[in-house]
């Protein structure tokens, strides 16, 4: 019997490995002449040992054929990053359920939370055909970060833990180690993210430019000849990951940028390295080229309309579907809307740094903040520009998200303008002039100028909703609106009183993401730039925090940074989101609101419902366009 089932088993396995065989000889025919003349290995030679196979959960049909260009259109040259985001190859990252996965990693192993342990792919090559090893890490860490000259930015902030970097070792050819003396529950979140941290590069390709490894007088010429400033900065310009520029440069994505800038049609073609494979041992991708072209952005929703692109979501609005719906069956696509994976849509940030005295102390009083939220009729606003498809809510989590509670989105979201009128007497604003604005402790009339960039028709049709339902509370409104840069500035130094823009960037969010957008920690949060500058900055700019609410929520985001487990990170969350809400640090309208979608007819495994968000989704990236492919 033994013998029997021995006999079975190698039958078994001599017919498995003769048809993975069969079907990895079966070259992708871009690739064909040449694998044909020599300058290209085979597929099977090209893969790792271990390639990273995309689960179809034994659907059939989302087995793709090769072949296509996928046209996409930008709005300017530098979204020439976007398309990093979009195909979202990393170290490690997220899966459809939002865990940290391996990818470009074959495993990793995290030891109490602070030791960091990474093994790569045997095997798996640049995409010029370079192994990917160690030394590619080593690189960055020894001969970029601490190189006097490279690495005078310091130590990026996500490898920092109390100030402190980690200890770096290399195990083997494949294997390196991170350890840091406390917990760094961001350092995985940051490897994962849309603009990732990259802890690589390619150390063979990088070292012609670099002063410690080039020929002196070969690394002199390359700088005249490229303009550039001295040798760090032709390296810093030659080695940019996040927008692939440089031709040049081995990339580990799924394809590769083949057009220097400056262009207007940049094209990637496959990177024939690509370390994915789908469940019959294809190699992915499926689609041979990206072709991204570079139009204004204000004709976007046109070109759109008249199918010029096979998927496009950027530049789109919600106000653009009725054109776009008359379009599709004259240009082959369908518009699907997803759910855009924000906080608010569209949220009110009061400026808990406001330089006006007087108006910073009534801010600052969370009796007028509650009031300013009970004051928005969200179910008006959501009818009106949403057609009744978002969902009225403070400027929280969504339903999709591992962390919602419904007491989340509701605490003080609710449409009552008698209380909110009640509030604002309490707090002292109860004398009105003979209009009917209240009138402010020194006599003023409570005029609110509510600041925005002006970048979303979206955010002026529900300011002149908003301004209404805020007459009928005794408040003023005007609205201001300036270029971006601009209206930051006024943000951070305390000029402006109200700020709209969209709410948490991160709405899906689970435990083991980083909670910093509820505490102060960033000088772009519009609701304490000066508080979260001193803390960004390790108290050397801004100002420091005195108010004890929001004491409350920096407090709980350390916790979070020094949280040993799941069950710890959990409870701080749930703490960081109540006390968001209770206290209204911002000011929510509407969220799982609709990002259009273009979606070429002949285009497969596109879901039918997607999260469209910046984080933690990276818009089209963990639906792995590598895996999208033409029905033709």
């Amino acid at each position: 019997m033994i013998k029997t089932m021995a006999e079975y088993f190698c039958a078994v396995l001599v017919a498995f490995l003769m048809i993975t065989s069969s079907v990895l000889s079966a070259e992708i025919p871009m690739l064909e002449k040449q694998v044909k003349a020599g300058t290209l290995p085979p597929m099977q030679e090209r893969l790792p040992k271990k390639p990273l196979m995309v689960d179809f959960k034994g659907d059939d049909k989302s087995l793709g054929k090769y072949g296509g260009d996928l046209r996409l259109l930008m709005g300017k040259a530098k979204d020439l990053g976007q398309i990093t985001v979009y195909t979202y190859a990393r170290l490690v990252g997220y899966d459809l359920d939002y865990k940290i996965q391996p990818d470009i990693a074959e495993a990793f192993v995290v030891g109490d939370g602070r030791d960091f342990t990474f093994k790569l792919r045997k095997g798996h090559r640049w995409s010029d055909g370079h192994p990917v090893t160690s030394e590619d890490f080593r690189y960055f860490w020894e001969d970029m970060i601490k190189n006097k000259v490279l690495g005078k930015k310091g130590v990026p902030e996500q490898m920092l833990v109390d100030g402190k970097e980690p200890t770096f070792r290399i195990i083997d050819e494949l294997t390196f180690k991170y350890t840091w003396e406390k917990p760094n529950p961001s350092f995985l979140p940051a490897l994962a993210a849309p603009s990732p941290l990259y802890i690589y590069r390619p150390a063979h390709y990088m070292k012609q430019f670099h002063a410690d490894y080039a020929d002196k007088e070969k690394l002199e010429a390359q700088v005249k000849k490229s303009k550039a400033r001295d040798w760090s900065a032709l390296h810093t310009r030659m080695q940019r990951q996040r927008r692939p520029e440089n031709p040049d440069l081995p990339t580990l994505q799924a394809w590769r940028n083949t057009t220097p800038p400056p262009s207007t049609r940049f094209i990637f073609e496959r990177n024939p390295y690509f370390h994915r494979i789908d469940p019959k041992g294809q190699q992915l991708p499926y689609i041979d080229r990206l072709v991204m072209s570079v139009v204004s952005k204000d004709v976007i929703a046109a070109k759109a309309g008249t199918g010029e692109a096979d998927l496009q979501a950027r530049y789109l609005q919600f106000s653009d579907v009725p054109y776009l719906k008359r379009g599709e069956k004259k240009n082959n696509y369908t518009t699907r809307l997803w759910s855009l994976g924000k906080g608010s849509q569209v949220a009110l940030f009061p400026n808990l740094n406001a330089n006006d005295e007087v108006w910073r102390k009534i801010i600052r009083n969370v009796r007028f903040r509650r009031a300013l939220s009970l004051g928005i009729n969200r179910k008006e606003i959501n009818e009106v520009i949403y057609f009744g498809l978002a969902y009225p809510s403070a400027n929280t989590v969504m339903p999709q998200s591992a962390l919602y509670k419904k007491d989340y989105s509701q605490m003080w979201a609710k449409y009552d303008k008698e209380k909110a009128n009640s509030l604002l007497d309490e707090i002292g604003l109860d004398k009105r002039d003979p209009d009917g604005t209240r009138l402010l402790p020194d006599g003023r009339r409570a005029e609110i100028t509510i600041e925005t960039a002006g970048e979303s028709a979206e955010e002026t049709d529900v300011l002149e909703l908003i301004t209404d339902h805020y007459r009928e509370i005794g408040l003023k409104i005007f609205v201001r609106s300036s270029q971006r840069d601009i209206f930051r500035r006024r943000a951070y130094s305390g000029d402006t009183l109200i700020s709209v823009f969209s709410g948490l960037n991160n709405a899906v969010a689970t435990s083991t993401m980083n909670p910093e957008e509820l505490a102060p920690t960033d000088q772009a949060q519009l609701q304490w730039p000066k508080w979260g500058q001193y803390a960004g900055t390790n108290t050397k700019a801004g100002e420091p925090i005195n108010l004890d609410s929001a004491m409350v929520q920096l407090q709980l985001f350390n916790q979070w940074m020094l949280a040993g487990n799941d069950e710890e990170r959990t409870r701080v969350w749930h703490n960081m989101l109540s006390g968001y809400a209770d206290q209204v640090f911002s000011i929510g309208t509407v969220n799982n609101s609709r990002q259009p979608v273009i979606i070429s007819n002949d285009l497969r495994n596109v879901p039918e419902n997607g999260i469209y968000a910046w984080e933690p989704t990276s818009y089209f990236g963990i639906y792995k366009p590598d895996t999208f492919w033409y029905d033709r």
